[in-house]
């Protein structure tokens, strides 16, 4: 059980698998005026950034579940450095269908809400974890500008203009679910560079150091095409932000 090792190789040197700096992060949580002791759920959790901080720095309580050995591996030595090993624990599996026992006070999948099928089935997901007056937490695409042709599109690893919303009507959709939007805080371009460009070192060290490897012609394709194809459609097109919401 394992997400595709392109991501695991890629984003190995990651802490944060989101177009999102470490300040982005410490903004989201101030701006959700975190108690001690306060219960998180973070189903997607990488290598656990945003608990350990969390934890570290609001002192929550929380449960990370993630797919991929190697980042949920990552996870718990963070959290031993940052000394919060007591406070987040860690699980290797699938989030999808995953319900916390104990109900949360925030509710999260940033990033990776492929487990419920879409924005919408991982709030409903989310949904079952959260105690009354709750918050879940949706980190989530949208476009900055509308593409003007499939091929941009799809050129920012969309299928198609039609799988991702400009913001306002992204915000909106939200509304429809039954839910308000109570905060936001969003990836600016220097968030998607960093997110991004250090995959390319992460990739050729990789090579370096793997020359032989059976993925590394992949690895070598990727790296050859990346920069180009971000500069050219990610970066101008595709915005990305953490959404929190109440159920109404």
């Amino acid at each position: 059980m394992d997400i595709p090792r392109i991501f695991t190789i890629t984003e190995s040197a990651h802490r944060i698998h989101d177009p999102f700096s470490p300040a982005k992060l410490a903004t989201l949580g101030a701006a959700l005026r975190l108690e001690p002791g306060a219960r998180v759920l973070d189903l997607g959790c990488g290598s656990g950034e945003m608990l350990c901080t969390w934890a570290r720095d609001h002192g929550i309580v929380g449960t990370g579940v993630d797919l991929s050995e190697l980042f949920t591996r990552q996870a718990k030595l963070r959290a031993e450095e940052l000394g919060v090993a007591d406070r987040v624990r860690f699980i290797h599996g699938d989030a999808a269908g995953f319900v916390l026992d104990e109900k949360a006070d925030v509710a999260a999948c940033v990033g990776a809400t492929w487990i419920g099928g879409g924005a919408a089935g991982t709030i409903e997901l989310l949904a079952q974890s959260l105690r009354g007056g709750g918050i879940i937490l949706i980190g989530e695409p949208f476009w900055r500008q509308l593409p003007p042709t499939e091929e941009v599109a799809k050129g920012c690893g969309a299928g198609s203009v039609a799988d991702f919303l400009v913001l306002p009507e992204l915000l909106a959709s939200f509304g429809r679910l039954g839910y308000d939007v109570v905060e936001m805080v969003l990836a600016d371009q220097d968030d998607w560079d960093r997110y991004e460009a250090a995959k390319w070192l992460t990739m050729r060290r990789w090579l370096e150091a793997n020359p032989d490897d059976e993925f590394a012609a992949e690895v070598r394709a990727q790296l050859t095409a990346e920069p180009a194809r971000y500069a050219a459609f990610t970066r101008e097109y595709l915005g990305w932000g953490v959404f929190a919401l109440m159920p109404r």
